[in-house]
């Protein structure tokens, strides 16, 4: 058969199983198992393959509604990719404007700044700032052994790894010493909706980077006495944030005397991260 067709009959199955853009997930997942680009597949429609078992195996995971990035083993966030494990949250796009926000908070970027990442998972955020902060070292923390050493690993393959620690700890109380800039992407959902998300996040994402307690903020509550303890004056901090859950944050932050500066957007317009300041 031709791949145009094991493009359709793939197309076919994962639309039945109500996978967004079938078309789409199709080609990639031929490219991934033929070690090629779906761009690559394009002026070869009419080539044909001795041997699409491997493909088909793909798709039934992809049916079964195991995420695209988690197939292949990575995902790419500010350019960079990041190695998943079963152990690691796979990093979402939104998050990149934690990345922003903390970029556009600092005046001297050839500064030797020191930053922690609490709640590492990848070390994605740690590391997409590592690699803009050409002069600053940074460790992140997370409550799984296992994710702070996929993390490490990440350091490695990005040759970050002078630069970059990873520990297992809870939020920020394995830390001492000051920080510059302090990142934090919690868990936010709470317990009751957890059932409610989609298959491929409730079933695939470790429930550690998902349960937020019962009405989502746990996390926030018990890392805010850290912020303050652990960041120097007019040390800033990033935190991101569940949809509507902006104003219950800033309350949080607001009691343990942090400045909350502003309430940045991710690229669907929604309020994703809170900006403070240690005064």
């Amino acid at each position: 058969m031709l791949i145009e067709s094991y493009i359709r009959q793939g197309a076919e199955l994962l639309a039945a199983a109500q996978i967004e853009e079938p078309q789409r997930e199709a080609r990639l997942l031929l490219a991934h198992a033929m070690g090629a680009t779906s761009g690559n597949l394009i002026g070869f429609s009419e080539q044909s393959i001795s041997d699409p078992s491997n493909y088909f195996d793909l798709v039934k995971k992809r049916v079964a509604y195991v995420p695209y990035s988690r197939i292949v083993g990575k995902r790419e966030f500010w350019s960079l990719d990041f190695q998943l494990t079963v152990d690691t949250f796979d990093p979402r796009p939104d998050s990149e404007v934690m990345v922003y926000s903390a970029l556009h908070g600092i005046d001297n970027k050839s500064a030797e700044l020191r930053i922690a990442d609490l709640g590492t998972g990848t070390g994605c955020l740690l590391l997409a700032l590592l690699s803009e902060l050409q002069n600053s070292t940074g460790v992140g923390i997370d409550l799984n052994p296992a994710t702070a050493t996929a993390a490490a690993a990440n350091a490695t393959k990005l040759g970050l790894q002078t630069r970059a620690a990873f520990i297992a700890g809870d939020w920020g109380t394995s830390l001492s010493g000051k920080f510059n800039l302090i990142v934090a992407n919690p868990p936010y959902i709470s317990t009751l909706d957890i059932q409610e998300l989609a298959p491929g996040v409730r079933l695939y994402d470790p429930i550690l980077a998902l349960d937020g307690g019962v009405d989502g903020l746990d996390a926030y509550r018990a890392l805010a006495p850290d912020l303050v303890r652990l960041l120097v004056p007019g040390g800033l901090a990033i935190i991101e944030v569940g949809i509507v859950q902006a104003a219950s944050v800033i309350e949080i932050l607001k009691a343990v005397d942090l400045t909350v500066t502003s309430i940045d957007r991710d690229l669907s317009g929604v309020d994703r991260c809170i900006v403070c300041r240690f005064r």
